[in-house]
């Protein structure tokens, strides 16, 4: 089973979790379970090897406040042996200097803390300055979403990037697969 975890003060990415990405997993018959990150405890981060991990960002470059309160004991966390995926929410526009940072800001701790980290996702379509989320200069950490500026694309990146996701699960070993309760099958186009 995939654990996914979010912080959202808006709304917004509570919306993108519940209304987007777990009836994109469901229909994959991938079992997701989500929890946000106020509600989190040690025991959450136990016997899982595979994460999903959303964050929006705020203002200057800041973590959502959940994950702002959080964040030093997340430090702290061993994640040797886990894979995680990244998905985040920032105005290009408006914040065209830290758009998405949040997602570059886990990134780095969990780099840090040896995790495996999946689910790359292009620049190309977006603009903006700067992005501490930039893996190089064709890729972000993770699944970039713009709800206020292009948030009649999200539906569509949402799709792409759970593809990608369970793709990239999938060439990391049916292991992978097996231990967040997913079956392998060959598919044949």
């Amino acid at each position: 089973m995939i654990r996914l975890y979010y912080g959202s003060d808006t709304q917004k990415t509570h919306h993108v979790v519940q209304n987007i990405l777990m009836p994109l997993f469901e229909q994959q018959q991938i079992r997701v379970e989500d929890k946000v990150i106020a509600e989190l405890t040690d025991a959450d981060w136990l016997d899982h090897e595979v994460f999903i991990l959303g964050v929006p960002t705020w203002y200057y470059g800041e973590l959502q406040s959940d994950w702002e309160a959080y964040f030093d004991h997340f430090k702290k966390l061993d994640f040797k042996g886990k894979t995680v995926a990244l998905f985040g929410l920032g105005d290009q526009w408006g914040y065209d200097e830290w758009f998405i940072d949040g997602v570059g800001i886990l990134a780095q701790s969990l780099l840090e803390s040896g995790a495996t980290l999946i689910g790359f996702w292009p620049t190309e379509g977006y603009q903006f300055q700067k992005s501490r989320a930039l893996k190089n200069d064709n890729e972000f950490y993770g699944l970039a979403l713009d709800e206020d500026n292009q948030y009649e694309l999200t539906q569509e990146r949402c799709e792409r990037w759970v593809r990608l996701v369970l793709s990239d699960l999938e060439t990391a070993g049916e292991l992978a697969l097996q231990r967040c309760g997913v079956a392998h099958t060959n598919q044949e186009n």
